[in-house]
């Protein structure tokens, strides 16, 4: 039985461009669709985050219109209660990547206040990238891959192909004329090179151990992508 670490953003809140403090967290079916299949498929999960803070969901994420209506919601509230694993995480600084068979980044807007800048994930995802062992990053949750960086201050995701919350999504949100930048831009000019899908549909892209996808609809084929690689 292999173990997956979760990285979960530790925020509970997003500064707005007028400082304004958004609730937020991480988006609850980006962190259930996953824990059910890799669970399911007799995976142990752990969680870890920045402090090893118990991470925040952002409550919006429940609303029926997120989840296919009420069904779709409930059933997602009721896989993260039984997700005690999020009670209990440890700190990025403790984890020893010997100890995970793949890592997995989920999003919601939580990951663009502090993995966009935290340098001890960042350095998890160097590691991760370059053990061979999947690394699966979803929806915002590739904010992260911005604190990933090397000494020469290149990125170490420059030149690879990822999927990631889009401009056009952030429009349709209502958060692009708001937010101080936006993920798709800013993974670009990092020289990371975004392969941007339709809105709000399903969007996998897989480049040698990294998997990534580009929002909520995209975490259960994610899931079944890093499924695959782990045999």
């Amino acid at each position: 039985m292999s173990k997956i670490l979760f990285v979960i953003t530790g925020a509970d809140h997003w500064t707005l461009a007028d400082g304004t403090k958004h609730p937020t967290g991480f988006w609850a079916e980006e962190a259930a669709a996953p824990y059910e299949a890799f669970t399911a498929a007799g995976h142990e999960v752990a969680v870890a985050t920045p402090g090893g803070v118990v991470p925040t969901v952002d409550q919006s994420s429940f609303a029926p219109e997120f989840n296919g209506g009420q069904e779709g919601a409930d059933r997602v509230a009721a896989v993260l209660a039984s997700f005690t694993e999020l009670q209990h995480p440890i700190a990025l600084e403790d984890v020893n990547l010997d100890d995970y068979a793949a890592v997995f980044y989920p999003g919601g807007h939580g990951p663009m206040e502090d993995l966009s800048a935290d340098r001890t994930s960042g350095r998890i995802l160097i590691d991760t990238l370059a053990s061979g062992k999947p690394l699966a990053i979803v929806c915002h949750g590739p904010a992260a891959l911005l604190a990933a960086t090397e000494d020469d201050g290149t990125n170490a995701f420059a030149g690879y192909r990822v999927a990631a919350f889009t401009n056009a999504e952030e429009t349709q949100s209502g958060f692009a004329d708001k937010a101080k930048w936006l993920l798709e831009t800013r993974l670009v000019e990092a020289g990371v090179d975004v392969q941007v899908g339709e809105p709000w549909g399903p969007n996998i892209v897989v480049d040698r151990n990294l998997v990534t996808g580009q929002n909520p609809s995209s975490s259960t084929p994610l899931a079944a992508e890093v499924l695959k690689k782990l045999g």
